[in-house]
């Protein structure tokens, strides 16, 4: 990542205006919905909240904000750098010179510079002109900006985000819908790599085109949820957003704020849930942005051993500082009231809770106690938790985290952190690694499918195959899969659909859902032509039809955090290698019988216990030949016998197709 101090610029240079023409300013009069009597105007009680630490609106009172004083209209900045010797703003109004429209420091010692500059407005392209204390002179980016130029030019652009928003309906019923006790099947996307136009170069679809695109696919599927990976922005693409420079400033690589609006917009009008993946674990060392911001580290934590991340080359934020825990907790309401996001999938949780992560002995520092964990983080994590779920209804907060650190997702009353979910990173592992296993192996190996109920109901899991698992040479799930094509092919199919019959909500990353060969590129489209052949319609078949199931069988999603809802019928067939399990509701009549054969062996006259006797139906089959399967299977049904197996009265002779799994209900 590039670094360093960034240079003002040279008088009499063209404006940053001047020079990018791709980035049209449009007008937003039609969009805006203004609540009423917001005011930027900074109170005592404002800067009260700011030094405690406990001011999480930010975007309210810093940044640009486009308002009129004493009948002239014109844009206030406010900008935190309490360690400036001078702060200026420089922009196309006054030919980005420094000093030419000073910035004054405010008396109540919150370290916040302000000026009212009049007669500019909406599209106007400004940074912070700031001279440090060692004499340095420093051109920095807003960090409450509400856009930006198009990387790798690195202005903040002065922007009215108010929007018309026309999902009144979803919001209403987003805590029902969004509960834990709900179907939540999430699709995981990579706005610039989803789909690309096959005009202009191969670009990047816009927020826009994906409004229409991508919304009718996600439908077409029967996803409940949409990822989407950081849409912050961010200036290196090969960071995949996970750089991310400008924390309430949306990729302008896709279009205008009001664009991803009108994106997010158009997935609630489905009924399609949004999450947005965000990064408060560390951010790049760019010089337009937070790092070193008034000459000190004063986002970041001074000492290396805390305030650097060798992983990723970046710096990590000093999350005891409480203007920084307030700036952090802003950014992450911000995105759920300005952008109705739905949930945020919080990145990187692990990096933050421990301070020797990724660190060999003597390169972290203990905490008080002598231990590894990091208290002024978990404090902060806590009260991101606590306000957000506080202020917006029926969101979720994810985390992405990844050691057995205990109560993740349990309330922070009851001593957790105070997530709504957790990726379940051990059953991704031990499955992926299962899977990737030749079939006349897999029976050494029974233990990978069976101990993640183990721990399962210890905390609210999302089980995850993420766009991590294939990136870095580590392949795609189709590639992950042994045997010859068709078996790969049968693999796949059997893991997605063991996938949707465990306990858990359910994440893939899309290219998955039917059967990229290749691994992910996001400089490159998806390989959206292989839809031409039979074997990769049949995976995407599949999982259109496990999606159709999955949310109309309230077994597979109502009680995924208990025990209450799942049963064992026989776990220890390890040398056949096949499973079997009853996902159950209060009401046993809802109960949905999971069979799964993990090898090529078609498997006949194979004798299932079962709940309850009667007529047990095929809900589906992944072998059946609509997905490209050989078509074995129980002709639709099974009628249960009075004969015993697995302690049970009454039992199923069943046919398991090879590489299969099956999902049976019994008939009312």
């Amino acid at each position: 990542m590039p670094s360093g101090k960034t240079v003002s610029r040279a008088k009499g240079a063209p404006s940053i205006a001047a020079e990018q023409k791709e980035q049209p300013i449009v007008e937003v009069q039609g969009h805006l919905n203004r609540p009423p009597s917001v005011s930027h105007e900074m109170t005592d009680f404002d800067a009260h909240l700011i030094k405690e630490g406990n001011h999480f609106k930010l975007y309210e009172k810093l940044g640009a904000h486009i308002l009129e004083r004493d009948g002239v209209k014109g844009v206030k900045f406010s900008v935190w750098a309490p360690n400036a010797e001078k702060v200026s703003v420089v922009g196309d109004h006054n030919g980005w010179q420094r000093g030419v429209t000073p910035m004054v420091p405010r008396w109540d010692g919150t370290g916040i510079w302000e000026a009212f500059v009049p007669g500019i407005g909406h599209g106007a392209h400004y940074k912070y002109a700031i001279t440090t204390h060692q004499g340095w002179e420093l051109e920095k980016a807003d960090p409450v900006g509400f856009h930006s130029e198009i990387p790798p030019k690195s202005a903040s652009i002065v922007w009215d985000i108010g929007y018309a928003w026309n999902d009144q309906v979803w919001m209403s019923k987003r805590k029902e819908c969004n509960a834990l006790n709900k179907p939540v099947s999430v699709y995981e996307v990579h706005l610039g790599s989803w789909m690309r136009s096959p005009d202009e170069g191969h670009r990047s679809l816009t927020y826009l085109e994906l409004a229409d695109k991508l919304v009718a696919y996600v439908v077409k599927m029967g996803y409940t949820h949409v990822e989407l990976m950081p849409v912050m922005a961010h200036p290196f693409q090969g960071s995949w957003g996970y750089q991310t420079i400008g924390y309430f400033a949306p990729a302008s690589f896709f279009g205008s704020p009001q664009d991803l609006m009108h994106l997010i917009e158009r997935f609630h009008q489905n009924d399609i849930a949004v999450i947005l993946d965000w990064v408060p674990s560390h951010f790049p060392n760019d010089g337009h942005g937070l790092y070193q911001f008034d000459g000190t580290s004063l986002y970041e934590h001074e000492d290396m051993r805390k305030g650097y991340h060798p992983d990723w080359k970046s710096s990590i934020f000093n999350y005891g500082r409480v203007e920084v825990k307030s700036y952090l907790i802003s950014s992450a309401m911000f995105w759920m009231e300005k952008y109705h996001a739905d949930g945020l999938r919080v990145d990187g949780v692990a990096s933050i809770l421990y301070l020797d992560y990724s660190r060999k002995e003597g390169e972290w520092i203990p905490n008080c106690y002598g231990g590894r964990e990091n208290f002024e983080a978990i404090h902060f994590i806590e009260s991101l938790n606590k306000a957000v779920y506080g202020a917006h209804e029926g969101i979720q907060m994810i985390a992405e985290e990844s050691t057995a650190w205990t109560k993740v997702s349990k309330p922070v009353w009851d001593g957790g952190l105070g997530f709504g979910m957790k990726w379940n990173m051990g059953w991704m592992h031990d499955t992926l690694v299962y899977f990737s296993k030749e079939a006349i192996f897999r029976k050494y190996h029974h233990n990978q499918l069976t101990f993640g109920l183990l721990y399962a109901f210890t905390e609210n899991f999302m089980m995850s195959l993420s766009h991590d698992e294939v990136v870095h040479g580590k392949g795609s799930l189709l590639n992950k899969m042994p045997g010859y094509p068709r078996d790969r092919f049968a693999n796949l199919r059997l893991l997605f659909g063991y996938m949707f019959g465990q306990p858990g909500k359910k994440l893939h990353f899309m290219g998955g859902e039917f059967g990229q060969w290749d691994e992910w590129n996001y400089q490159k489209s998806l390989d959206w032509h292989l839809l031409q052949w039979e074997p990769h319609q049949g995976v995407q078949k599949w999982v259109q039809d496990l999606n159709h199931m999955y949310r109309h069988e309230p077994a597979l999603y109502e009680d995924d955090f208990t025990h209450h809802g799942f049963e064992w019928i026989d776990c220890g067939d390890w040398e056949s290698s096949v499973l079997m399990f009853v996902r159950k509701t209060q009401d046993r009549n809802q109960d949905i019988l999971v069979v799964c054969n993990f090898t090529p062996v078609l498997r006949e006259h194979y004798r299932v216990g079962v709940p309850s006797p009667g007529v047990w139906r095929e809900l589906l089959n992944s072998d059946a030949k609509e997905y490209h399967g050989f078509g074995h299977g129980n002709a639709g049904q099974v009628c249960s016998e009075r004969i015993g197996a697995h302690g049970r009265e009454h039992s199923l002779n069943l046919t398991m197709p090879p590489l299969s799994v099956i999902f049976f209900k019994r008939a009312a």
